[in-house]
């Protein structure tokens, strides 16, 4: 039987975000992205969900880009949340933490934005879709869902090309063979999907607005607006 992936990632927690900018060669370009596309005022006060949170990466991020932002961190992995908390200990009643599989439940509350940053690509397809169906019911009017994920190419051709340059990028950048054997071990429980497929379902989910920010490689960042 295969690992669960939040006990991958539980295993990896504290080398985790270590690893993460020779993982992710655009790593800067990926997360900026993620918060460009939230289409608030710095001065709002916004609640915002993290789905898959991890360590906080995105949610701090977001903190830095919205200081009255209120952030719930949901994730499976209860050793990654622990790093999360370390992260965020100074920051109060601002910062929650929930640890749960965001994939098996409902998402409850009200949210402006609902995020997730390399995560939904370990979920099935039908799962996917249920999120951003989830994720539209529980944003207020106005409000926005942002995913910044690993996606897959259009063709299999493509996507061996893009996956070898990855590869080629992270060593490159320096990335010890431990780190980039541990992350091609996650990705062998990936579900990921293309672009195309993810802004239709976001559009059948009721979104509008819907569009892609940026993209590099195997990497991606889309939205939809309610």
């Amino acid at each position: 039987m295969a690992e669960p992936v939040h006990s991958l990632f539980d295993r990896t927690a504290e080398t985790y975000d270590r690893a993460r900018r020779r993982l992710i060669p655009c790593f800067d370009e990926l997360y900026r992205a993620a918060v460009e596309a939230l289409p608030f005022s710095r001065d709002d006060d916004i609640e915002v969900l993290d789905l898959g949170a991890g360590t906080g990466l995105l949610s701090a991020f977001v903190a830095y880009a919205y200081p009255r932002a209120r952030i719930t961190m949901v994730d499976a992995a209860e050793q990654m949340l622990v790093q999360a908390r370390e992260r965020f200990a100074l920051g109060g009643e601002r910062f929650r933490f929930e640890i749960a599989d965001y994939g098996e439940g409902r998402i409850t509350g009200r949210y402006d934005a609902i995020l997730s940053a390399l995560s939904l690509n370990h979920l099935p397809d039908e799962k996917k879709r249920m999120i951003m169906e989830q994720s539209y019911a529980a944003l207020t009017s106005g409000g926005i869902f942002v995913n910044a994920d690993r996606v897959l190419a259009e063709t299999p051709e493509l996507e061996n090309r893009l996956h070898q340059a990855w590869i080629r990028r992270a060593r490159e950048l320096g990335v010890n063979e431990h780190d980039l054997r541990q992350a091609l071990q996650r990705m062998e429980l990936d579900c990921a999907a293309t672009v195309g497929d993810q802004l239709e379902w976001l559009r059948a989910a009721g979104f509008r607005e819907v569009g892609l920010w940026y993209r590099n490689l195997i990497f991606a960042v889309y939205s939809g607006m309610k």
